[in-house]
């Protein structure tokens, strides 16, 4: 694959292929469990592999990164992306903690994903929920240093979460932000979040068929380790995991 310094960075458990990414998704300063994509409905993460969260963002990196092992976390900033304050100190406090971060934090200028960086940021994700237009995805990617913007294909129920574009194929959107110069494609269904109900399989072939040659990542809905298992052989490089990892439905060595 190209851009391979972004995938298979966190080998982790039985799928030896895949780049498993700790989520922490943030409202109001407190880490919160993402359920089904119904904000006004999260409630703090109240523990992750036995060890006691209440909500703290900076503890539940730790435990990822200090105690599951995970190399590599990815905060979506809930504040931001829904248009408000961005969420800095608890986003610096998690930057902090050394391990490279993907921020979600609705980026929707090149300016806006310069700020990103700023704030730790080694990638900065550009979700098609708060995209202007594939444009400014151009915009972003080439005012940028290269090899950083990742595109957050936004689904529900399958299909894309912008009104104008919910007719729209997803292989299609994919290929628009990959022509637009983005390193990285995120497939993340926001039904499927916190839901453990699986995967779109037949999307994620679809897409991984439509950009055989850019590094794609699934998020919403990964169980266990035969999913990770399922997404390599499917050609994903890598998975966007939360309740999996608090639950303890992945097996996970260093428990």
């Amino acid at each position: 694959m190209e851009n391979s310094e972004v995938a298979n960075t966190s080998n982790y458990g039985g799928a030896d292929s895949m780049n498993i990414i700790g989520v922490i998704d943030l409202l109001g300063g407190r880490a919160v469990h993402a359920q089904g994509g119904c904000r006004h409905g999260y409630r703090p993460v109240s523990t992750a592999a036995r060890v006691p969260i209440d909500g703290d963002p900076v503890t539940l990196s730790r435990v990822y990164v200090d105690r599951l092992g995970i190399r590599e976390l990815y905060l979506a900033d809930l504040d931001a992306i829904a248009g408000g304050a961005e969420q800095d100190e608890a986003t610096r406090a998690v930057a902090a903690l050394g391990a490279p971060l993907w921020l979600d934090a609705g980026v929707t200028t090149p300016a806006q994903a310069q700020r990103a960086r700023s704030r730790g940021a080694s990638r900065v994700v550009v979700g098609l929920e708060t995209l202007p237009s594939f444009v400014t995805l151009e915009e972003i990617c080439a005012a940028g240093p290269g090899g950083d913007v990742v595109f957050s294909l936004d689904l529900r129920d399958g299909r894309p979460v912008t009104a104008t574009l919910r007719e729209r194929a997803a292989e299609a959107l994919v290929r628009q932000a990959v022509d637009a110069g983005v390193a990285a494609v995120i497939l993340l269904d926001l039904d499927r979040v916190g839901s453990a109900t699986g995967l779109d399989w037949a999307l994620l072939e679809r897409v991984r068929a439509a950009i055989p040659d850019v590094t794609l990542l699934a998020g919403g809905g990964v169980r266990n380790d035969q999913d990770l298992r399922r997404l390599a052989d499917t050609g994903c490089d890598g998975a966007l995991v939360a309740t999996a990892l608090h639950n303890g439905n992945l097996p996970i060595p260093n428990v």
